[in-house]
This record gives C-alpha cells, structure tokens and sequence, in this order.
C-alpha cells in the first residue's frame, strides 16, 4: 500500500473507462476515498459502484465544489484525465477550428480551471497532488492530430509551471506521458495511431502502475513507455535528425492513406 494515497480524497475526471478507471480503480485498492467523474453519467455510476466510491458526473471542468463536497470537504488528490483526440491533420486538409477550440478547452483549460479552484486550499494546507494524464505527444509531438499534440504541450507545460512555482509549498505534481494505451481514444485516433501507437499499445492499468511507482519515487515526470525518455532526450538534442525521422513517418502514413 501506498502510504501517501491512504485515506486521500482523490478525483478522477475522464474516469467513466479506459485511463481515468484504470487509476480509479487503483486509487480505491490503495485505500483512497474516489469520486469519479465522466460526462457520460451512466459509465460514471457504473465504476464508482465497482469500487465503492462516488459517482459525481459532468464537465471536468466544473466539478470541483461538487467533488470536495462529495470527499467531506476536502480533496487531497487531483487527477486531470478526462481529455480528447482528433484526427484533424489530413495530408492536404484544411485545419478546421473546431477541433482546436474543443481540445484547448478540454486537454489544457479544464486543468488550470481546476488549480485555481484547488491550490487556495492547498496552498494553506501545505500539501496537495495534481496529477496531469498528458501523452508522449505532450514532449514529442503526433503525426495527423495538430490540435491533440499542441494542447498536450499545453497541458504538459502547465503541469510543469505548477511544479516548479509551488513544489516548495508542498504541491506534488505528475505528469504521465504514455504513448498508445488500449482506449476508446487511441480508437479516435484513426489511422495514425494505427501505424504510431497500436504496435506498442499498453493497457490502462500499466498506466495506473507507473504513476504509483512514481509516487512511492516522488518523480515528476512518468513515463509509462521508458522509451520515449530517449525519444526526448533525441528530439532536444537533434532536433532536425529527429524531425527527419518525423516526417518520414509522416510519408508513411501518407502513402498508406
């Protein structure tokens, strides 16, 4: 058992399946107190009555209050999951704003909504965890989706700042940069997750051990790929080798289309 989650009032958004369950669940076996959020309220009820937490749906956005009041009054844990994908980068294709304005919203905006209602109250504590589920698109970048990699670079840089300014005020943050996971959103992907991420494609409960090893660590950055740690480091070191690379991936999935 994990020492630091015991007891903890944790709040999983996106958590109605494939992630966002994977750690609710495993939050709820290390003895925390869940509340599980979805906008789908039915797949929210579905796994807070499997692991005897509570069910509190709607916009991840704005919940909050609901959630701290669902947890007695206080939340100790925070887990940005709920996010979204697009296959909005076609060869040739025009870039439709939608696609950008939801993902904004949803990948970057529901986490700094989320921290300006969180950090008052944890600031005056002095503890709090914000765990952040961005992607391995968030510190490389994904071929056909333009508006999920640079919102996951959003979310990625955001879950960075609020290491760095707050860490000395008891503020832990994690930042989980998976590459493909079995989910309804590498479905979403399309076609380029199926050349990019399917062959390495990992289950949500690999997920959910990586982040818990990186909490018994106190480490920032999780990746539950270990590879894409030398993917980063190639990509800062030599960035038109590594762009080269890209691209030649990206003629790939061109050819195949």
């Amino acid at each position: 058992m994990v020492e630091a989650v015991q007891d903890a009032g944790v709040v999983v958004t996106g958590a109605g399946g494939g992630i966002g369950a994977a750690l609710a669940r495993r939050f709820a076996a290390e003895g925390a107190r869940v509340v599980v959020n979805d906008l789908d309220t039915e797949r929210a009820k579905a796994v807070a009555e499997e692991i005897g937490g509570i069910a509190v749906p709607g916009d991840a956005s704005a919940i909050v209050a609901d959630a701290r009041e669902a947890l007695g009054g206080t939340v100790d844990v925070y887990c940005a999951n709920a996010g979204v994908a697009f296959e909005d980068g076609g060869a040739g294709g025009p870039l439709d704003e939608k696609p950008w304005a939801v993902s904004w919203d949803v990948n970057v905006m529901a986490h700094v909504r989320a921290a300006h209602e969180l950090l008052p109250d944890w600031l005056e504590r002095g503890s709090g965890r914000f765990v952040s589920t961005v992607s391995a698109a968030g510190l490389l970048t994904m071929i056909g989706a333009p508006s999920y990699s640079v919102t996951k670079h959003g979310a990625y840089a955001f879950a960075e700042w609020l290491s760095l300014t707050y860490r000395h005020r008891g503020l832990k943050v994690h930042a989980i940069c998976p590459q493909g996971v079995r989910t309804d959103m590498l479905a979403a992907t399309g076609s380029a997750g199926e050349l990019v991420l399917q062959p390495t494609a990992i289950e949500p409960d690999a997920v959910a051990d990586a982040l818990f090893r990186g909490i018994e660590e106190d480490r920032f950055l999780i990746l539950p790929h270990p590879e894409v740690a030398g993917y980063y480091q190639a990509r800062a070191a030599t960035p038109d080798r590594w762009l080269a690379g890209m691209n030649h991936i990206q003629q790939k999935w061109e050819e195949a289309r």
